[in-house]
């Protein structure tokens, strides 16, 4: 069972990576928390309750204070607001929770988010702890202590540094995963090799049919889980050098810059995370191509990998709306857009000179790949 350290100058946890991590919750939980009292407080989905609910409670006792305590949060990244954080600190504040509450983020991105930046300020700081019930969370989001939620301006404009407890990604919970959810995750995979992980990507492009498959295996269970494990010490070895995104946590955001311009055009409704992401990192390559910094081989390979964990869906917008929306984008400093660069496969950089023009080119070229895509799909019999 992978454990692997995020040391940072503010905390030091481990994200656990393994099948049955609900069984023994209670009890990893309170190792966790050495003479010291807790009340869990678990902010999950409806779906996600309905799905987890049992086995979750299974090591609890029924009663008393150290039986959980059930807030609803609803499914989708449009619930990510600075409205949601009050309803659910004024829920807490009605059951009861004080000083030594214990919140459990049991969801995906959304859920991970929200419930963070609750605990950094709900009575000035609480604890928490991240299950991850995706795998776009559990690679990605749950680990590095970003939380926050979304301003109609944009995307995660609003929030703080807060490190969780733990992170306990149980992979049984991909079991119930929609295949649009595990394979809008994968794009963050994808992403970790581009970025960092010459291998984890040759994993991805090599093994797509056991990862994806319907029905799981011993060899696919052992596929994925290698690409959890790996995705993660990419998330760790960056954000244990860089933990405020002051330098190169920044390459993390590969895809993002106009991925997160494609979630707010399209009001956070149409795709899901991983997916606009897809497009977002197909557009950045465009980038690459004109500055010459990948080869068109490379460029080719890392865009067939992302439409080979598609389909990527299509969404309504133009390339004038986009490039207006990175105006946004918090990577932003003095006014200069920041943009991750893939200088090849396992490696990037961060420039600060990326023009409208540049962007514009690159929207155009993604949007027109994307028709193509879809007027390709309807030919299908």
């Amino acid at each position: 069972m992978p454990s692997i350290p995020i040391k940072t100058p503010s905390a030091t946890y481990d994200v656990t990576i393994g099948s049955g991590l609900l069984r023994t919750l209670s009890q990893r939980l309170t190792r966790l928390n050495p003479g010291k009292p807790f009340r869990p407080f678990v902010v999950t989905s409806p779906e996600i309750w309905k799905h987890w609910s049992k086995p979750f409670l299974a090591s609890f006792p029924k009663t008393g204070p150290a039986a959980p305590t059930i807030l609803l949060h609803p499914t989708g990244e449009r619930f990510k607001r600075l409205a949601q954080v009050e309803s659910l600190a004024q829920q807490l504040a009605l059951a009861g929770a004080d000083r030594d509450a214990l919140l459990l983020a049991f969801g995906g991105g959304v859920i991970g988010d929200i419930t963070g930046f609750l605990a950094a300020i709900y009575m000035r700081g609480i604890r928490y702890v991240q299950l991850p019930t995706t795998l776009l969370a559990q690679v990605d989001s749950s680990i590095g202590g970003k939380t926050g939620v979304n301003l109609l301006a944009g995307k995660n404009l609003v929030g703080s540094f807060n490190h969780p407890q733990a992170v306990l990604a149980d992979t049984d919970l991909l079991r119930t995963l929609p295949p649009a959810q595990l394979r809008a995750g994968l794009q963050e995979s994808i992403k970790a090799g581009v970025i960092y992980d010459a291998r984890l990507f040759t994993f991805l492009e090599k093994n797509s049919k056991a990862i994806l498959a319907k029905r799981p295996t011993k060899e696919s269970e052992a596929a994925l889980t290698r690409v959890v494990a790996a995705s993660v010490r990419v998330k760790a070895d960056v954000v244990n050098q860089d933990e405020k995104e002051l330098g190169l946590r920044m390459i993390l955001n590969f895809g993002h810059t106009l991925g997160h311009a494609i979630e707010s055009a399209t009001n956070y409704k149409q795709l899901l995370h991983g997916e606009a992401i897809g497009w977002g990192s197909i557009a950045a390559l465009q980038v690459a191509l004109a500055r010459k910094t990948i080869t068109a081989a490379q460029a080719d390979r890392i865009t067939a990998a992302i439409l080979q964990y598609g389909p990527l869906p299509p969404f309504k917008a133009t390339a004038d709306k986009l490039v207006a929306l990175t105006y946004s984008d918090k990577k932003n400093r003095s006014g200069k857009r920041a943009f991750v660069l893939p200088t090849g496969i396992g490696s990037t950089q961060i420039i600060f000179d990326i023009t409208d023009a540049e962007l514009h080119a690159a929207a155009e070229s993604m949007l027109s790949l994307m028709r193509s895509q879809t007027v390709a799909s309807t030919r299908k019999p």
